[in-house]
């Protein structure tokens, strides 16, 4: 699959327009923008398979590819990759849709970030806590 095409047979976990205040002087979104909107997806992912909830514990890589600009559509893709006792590991890959309000190419897709993190399951006092078995299904 090329970089810049959104999976065919995949559903985004988020979605999201960047707006000017997410943006530097220059109209360039900033990191932390995105590196907020990564966390999001990934946890989304981890609370799904830990069926309840889940906490950051580590950012393992996080690679920005190309600069997402005020208008464009990004797209997080997140997907559990490896499972242990209580933590996840969650790959999360973002694609911006270019000119999207914009005379742009509303067609342009570029791969613009990805990143790898970690969550453990913890329970209503903040404690870790077992991942329940994996669905059958």
């Amino acid at each position: 699959m090329s970089d810049d095409r959104l999976p065919p047979d995949r559903q985004p976990t988020l979605r999201v327009v960047p707006m000017p205040a997410d943006a530097n002087a220059s109209g360039d979104i900033f990191g932390g923008w995105i590196m907020s909107q990564v966390d999001i997806a990934g946890s989304i992912a981890a609370m799904r398979r830990a069926q309840g909830r889940v906490v950051t514990v580590a950012v393992n890589a996080f690679q920005f590819k190309k600069p997402v600009f005020v208008g464009d559509l990004i797209s997080c893709y997140a997907q559990v990759t490896r499972v242990g006792t209580t933590s996840l590991t969650v790959d999360v890959v973002v694609y911006a849709e270019r000119g999207l309000g914009h005379a742009g190419d509303p067609e342009k897709c570029v791969k613009v970030t990805e990143a790898t993190l970690t969550y453990v399951a913890i329970d209503d006092r903040r404690r870790k806590r077992p991942l329940p078995p994996e669905p059958r299904g």
